[in-house]
């Protein structure tokens, strides 16, 4: 049995500008966006997902997410700066989850954060460095802009779908010059 009762998990995957996005919702929302989402990286994901949801995702470009993939589309388009849609932090917990959600709400487009001050904006003044580990397990990258959060010395630091795709969201973003390449 799952957790979600009747409520499926669907998933697809989408190009973009930064390469595929495997893309999962349940019916509370938004669930996971993974990036470079080829052969075993999806195949990977979906596991993952398998066993921490307890159900089988089916695959589905409309319905659950349908609304995700329309803001997708905008944000690479440059047309949308700020995601409204429903998310399911069911993968994120404890102080993971409450970063993530600080995150979400308080570091709007085309800004960025330290990870320092990111950890005190919920009250953990010492705890940049599990900051850095909050992000590498944000389950919802881009819609929730781990992105956005650099070093206090400017450098980029860490990035779970590499520093190049944070470079080109950034640079999206109008944080970063375009890429020369």
């Amino acid at each position: 049995m799952n957790n979600y009762g009747q409520s499926p998990v669907e998933w697809t995957v989408v190009s973009t500008g930064i390469g595929p996005l495997l893309l999962a919702a349940t019916g509370q929302g938004l669930v996971s966006v993974v990036f470079h989402a080829d052969g075993p990286v999806r195949e990977k994901a979906l596991g993952q997902l398998r066993d921490r949801l307890g159900t089988e995702p089916a695959e589905s470009a409309s319905g659950l997410l349908a609304e995700p993939i329309r803001g997708l589309s905008a944000y690479f388009a440059g047309e949308l700066r700020e995601f409204t849609l429903p998310l399911d932090w069911s993968l994120s917990t404890g102080f993971n989850r409450q970063v993530l959600r600080e995150l979400a709400t308080g570091v709007p487009y085309g800004t960025v954060v330290g990870y320092g001050d990111l950890a005190k904006r919920v009250g953990q003044p010492a705890a940049a460095q599990a900051v850095g580990a909050a992000m590498g397990s944000n389950p919802l990258p881009v819609v929730v802009p781990c992105h956005r959060v650099v070093e206090s010395d400017g450098g980029l630091g860490g990035f779970g779908g590499g520093l190049e795709t944070k470079r080109r969201l950034l640079a999206l973003e109008g944080v970063l010059p375009e890429p020369l390449f």
